[in-house]
């Protein structure tokens, strides 16, 4: 297996899975690090910088919610995969909510885990591949800095809402369906529960709506979502 040149963090307190990931991940070619709880998560983060976190929901300090609250604060940008054996939709929402990019209910198998990870791992390199800004109406993004102004005011957006807003942004004028949405932002179909896109609409309206002028994320029922741009300001 060729080496892929990515260091995966995983933060699993069970032993035998911790092992049993760091394995297979060796195998298909990353450079692995794991710990086995929260704190020593944030500390390792820090300081080695991983491309990828994949982190158990249940962990003997904190639990992987807050973890990701605290690299977020950070402004640890990694992105994470969450894993857990809560299948509860509101689980995974809360999951994605906090910033979180992805999200596995256990048990899983390791040729989908890994999978994800390399679809995450392609946004990333997306991201990382784009340059200048993006001025679409009243929103504007400094695609270098990853940062976000509503009518030149700064806003703090998870990775994956930053992901939505921008391809929202991208295809302004246009209605995008929520299947098109989960295909260019999550890259599958999150096993087809369309309220996560329904979700993180609400997430950017919530931040983006206090700053603009119009309604700029709009919903058009039965079909999906588009960013309307307005001339001359008119409602």
């Amino acid at each position: 297996m060729s080496k892929t040149g990515k260091r995966v963090l995983i933060v699993e307190d069970t032993e035998s899975v911790r092992e049993l990931l760091t394995k297979q991940l060796k195998f298909a070619g990353f450079e692995v690090g794991a710990v086995a709880n929260g704190t020593d998560a944030v500390l390792v983060a820090e300081k080695s910088k991983p491309d990828i976190i994949v982190l158990d929901v249940m962990l003997p300090d904190h639990d992987g919610f807050t973890v990701v609250k605290k690299l977020r604060s950070m402004n640890l940008d990694v992105p994470v995969l969450f894993l857990s054996a809560k299948d509860e939709p509101e689980n995974k929402v809360m999951g994605l909510t906090v910033g979180g990019d992805d999200y596995m209910t256990k048990p899983f198998s390791i040729d989908e885990l890994t999978a994800r990870i390399h679809a995450i791992l392609r946004r990333s390199q997306k991201d990382d591949a784009e340059a200048s800004m993006l001025e679409v109406g009243e929103i504007s993004i400094d695609q270098d800095a990853h940062e976000v102004f509503v009518n030149g005011t700064p806003i703090d957006l998870s990775p994956t809402e930053y992901k939505l807003l921008r391809f929202l942004m991208n295809n302004a004028n246009r209605v995008m369906s929520k299947a098109q949405i989960l295909d260019h932002v999550w890259e599958y179909d999150f096993n087809g529960e369309m309220g996560i896109v329904e979700s993180y609409v609400s997430y950017l309206r919530k931040k983006i709506d206090p700053l603009s002028k119009n309604e700029l994320i709009q919903t058009k029922r039965g079909v999906g979502y588009m960013f309307r741009t307005f001339k001359n300001d008119e409602e």
